[in-house]
């Protein structure tokens, strides 16, 4: 995806086109692009670009072939209304309730993490998994599903598995449901509202979590889109950020056949002390894979046979 298009490059010659004082896409473009620049946000061409084709209800391709189309009254509304919105400091994600993950768009709300392509590499190593696992019916169990996009991904991609999902949040797991219908495959997925394993019965060959793992004192670090609007229990674990792995990786060996894999990611610098916890509990083939920015982001365990 380009995150910056020569789109918001464009600078006007005016900001009011006409004397009916209608703005065209490209100056508009340029202007919230400029504003978001000036707060710092990462990404403000591309927030730009999402906004203004969300208000225009349409793709963002749109807004390259016509850069000359000028707005209505009510679509000039609605973009204002949400560029405020953004400055404020509230994620493009929950403004336009729309998040890709795997190239499918999800639904995501404030009641769930906003998902990260860096949760794709968790998702690539679950279906690695899957294939040694041979085609028969493969049972995965994933604890703490958010919107669903790992479980629902999993489900999408492989024509034989019985899914479990789970989430300590009535809320999240609406979403969840609401997604598994979006993308037709609401019948393989079990969503059940509970803490960990607490609903959860049977054994499974492979359990995939993405917890919270941002300790006490790194959440006051954040980015405040991050610490002021997304859910704090989906993000904080406790003291040392690693009270979740804990929990996973001694109250999973119940849950996980004999070699059965169970799937975390960690956060940054967190794997000697997560693959520590792994080795106290007697997991073994431990592995630890990196993100495309090279940070250690996925560890994989064998429940020993």
């Amino acid at each position: 995806m380009v995150e910056e298009s020569a789109l918001t490059n464009w600078k006007p010659v005016i900001l009011i086109a006409d004397g009916n004082h209608t703005m065209k896409i490209r100056q508009l473009l340029w202007k919230a692009r400029s504003d978001f620049n000036d707060l710092k946000f990462p990404t403000p061409g591309l927030d730009a670009e999402i906004l203004l084709a969300f208000s225009i209800g349409r793709e963002r391709d749109f807004l390259y072939a016509h850069p000359g189309r000028k707005l209505s009254d009510n679509e000039l509304k609605r973009f204002c209304t949400l560029s405020e919105r953004r400055k404020k400091g509230e994620p493009v994600a929950y403004i336009t309730r729309k998040k890709e993950f795997w190239s499918r768009d999800f639904e995501v709300t404030p009641d769930v993490l906003i998902p990260r392509p860096d949760t794709e590499i968790m998702v690539e190593e679950v279906l690695k998994l899957s294939g040694k696992a041979g085609k028969g019916g493969i049972r995965i169990l994933e604890i703490g599903t958010g919107s669903g996009v790992i479980s629902i991904t999993l489900a999408s991609e492989l024509e034989n598995a019985v899914i479990t999902a789970t989430d300590c949040s009535p809320k999240a797991i609406a979403v969840a449901a609401k997604n598994a219908v979006n993308h037709n495959i609401e019948g393989k997925i079990l969503f059940l509202s509970g803490d960990m394993f607490t609903p959860v019965e049977g054994k499974f060959d492979i359990i995939v979590s993405n917890p919270p793992y941002i300790s006490e004192n790194e959440f006051t670090l954040l980015a405040p889109e991050v610490r002021d609007y997304e859910p704090r229990h989906a993000l904080i674990a406790g003291p040392e950020g690693t009270e979740f792995h804990c929990k996973l990786a001694r109250d999973g060996k119940g849950f996980l056949e004999k070699n059965g894999w169970l799937v975390m990611e960690i956060g940054a610098g967190q794997r000697f002390s997560v693959c520590k916890i792994l080795q106290e509990n007697d997991y073994c083939d431990i592995n630890v894979r990196s993100d495309y920015s090279g940070i250690e982001r996925v560890v994989m365990a064998r429940k020993e046979g």
